[in-house]
């Protein structure tokens, strides 16, 4: 099981995250794509990478907005996989957005 990362932790992660927020024992990012196609394209990437991980972020879609949400909930709030996770799926996203 991964260690939960101290708040400390967090927020030095949040740094190099800054479209990223704490809300409580998650890490939570919320992006508009140019169009529905785009939205799922990035959802497809990022189930493509959480597989490999084996590590999988809750996804809220909303017509082309998503709303991403990192946590290892086995280990009860935020650890390096959730930043890790994080990190990557802000790259599909600019990707997605360029």
């Amino acid at each position: 099981m991964a260690d939960l990362l101290d708040d400390t932790a967090v927020t030095e992660a949040l740094r190099e995250l800054p479209d990223w927020e704490r809300d409580g024992d998650t890490l939570v990012r919320t992006a508009k794509l140019p169009s529905f196609p785009a939205a799922i394209a990035v959802v497809d990437r990022v189930a493509e990478l959480a597989e490999r991980a084996d590590h999988h972020p809750d996804i809220d879609i909303r017509w082309r907005t998503l709303t991403f949400r990192c946590s290892t909930h086995s280990a009860g709030g935020i650890t390096a996989l959730d930043v890790r996770l994080a990190g990557e799926i802000s790259d599909c996203i600019q990707a997605a957005s360029d």
